[in-house]
């Protein structure tokens, strides 16, 4: 009878790690990293790779998205949309995008990475932009972000101690172990080798800036956590004009280009 228990066990067994292992691939494949073109603006210099892209195409990781003279709006598969500026370009990982050159605005719970650097954010409003220098600059409209050099000469040159603040950052002080949090309404600006040049507040002309600039400006399809940053400038900057949700149908007609990165 045992014997009998026994063998009839050893299927079953086979059959659960089959099952077992077809989950963990099928997960592994569902955790892909996806972005989905949802609108292009200005022409259509929006390339997944070296393909010009189409409203509704997918770009799925290791791919690259880039842009010309043209601005493109984002689906990431979290659920968070990002925008890109003109001549901009991103590569899809596996737990985040890298943004090697040019400005995105992220609307959501998306993590970024630059060379250098991960953000990790909780349903955040947040610009990245990347300079042709390599020079970094991390503005959080709404909520927070986590700012943390990845960098092996700037870990190795790291001070110990606090994340350093508003009040305590000096010029060219390099990044700590600890990570830099960039709360609503700050902007962290780094150099190229990995020292904080700048952690300052943004003013209410900074968001007029961006809510006039080419991350905003005839977009017609909504963020997903636009009403969330329209409460915050609301309640700190009553007199800046706050974008509202769109009520326009996407189109996919080229518009005429203008404007460029906004800033400070």
């Amino acid at each position: 009878m045992i014997g009998t228990d026994i063998t009839t066990l050893k299927p079953v067994g086979l059959f659960t790690g089959f099952s077992l292992m077809a989950m963990m691939l099928s997960s592994s494949v569902q955790a892909a990293e996806t972005a989905m073109v949802q609108e292009i603006l200005d022409g259509n210099q929006l390339y997944i790779d070296s393909q010009r892209a189409k409203v509704n195409q997918k770009a799925t990781e290791p791919q690259q998205v880039r842009t010309g003279d043209s601005r493109g709006q984002l689906l990431f598969n979290s659920g968070a949309s990002g925008r890109l500026n003109r001549f901009s370009r991103m590569q899809l990982g596996s737990s985040c995008y890298q943004l090697t050159q040019g400005q995105i605005l992220v609307s959501g719970k998306q993590d970024g990475c630059t060379r250098s650097a991960r953000l990790s954010v909780r349903g955040t409003n947040y610009v990245l932009q990347v300079s042709d220098d390599g020079a970094t600059e991390v503005s959080v409209l709404e909520g927070e972000v986590e700012y943390r050099s990845v960098e092996p000469q700037a870990q190795a040159q790291a001070q110990a101690g606090q994340s350093p603040r508003m009040d305590q950052a000096q010029d060219q002080q390099p990044l700590s172990d600890e990570p830099v949090i960039i709360r609503s309404g700050e902007s962290l600006r780094v150099t190229p080798d990995g020292m904080i040049s700048a952690l300052r507040k943004l003013t209410a002309g900074d968001y007029s800036s961006i809510f006039a600039g080419p991350l905003f400006e005839g977009f017609q399809t909504e963020i997903p956590a636009l009403p969330s940053l329209q409460s915050y400038v609301r309640s700190q900057f009553p007199s800046v004009r706050i974008p509202s949700i769109p009520t326009i149908v996407p189109s996919s007609t080229p518009r005429i280009p203008g404007g460029g990165f906004f800033r400070f």
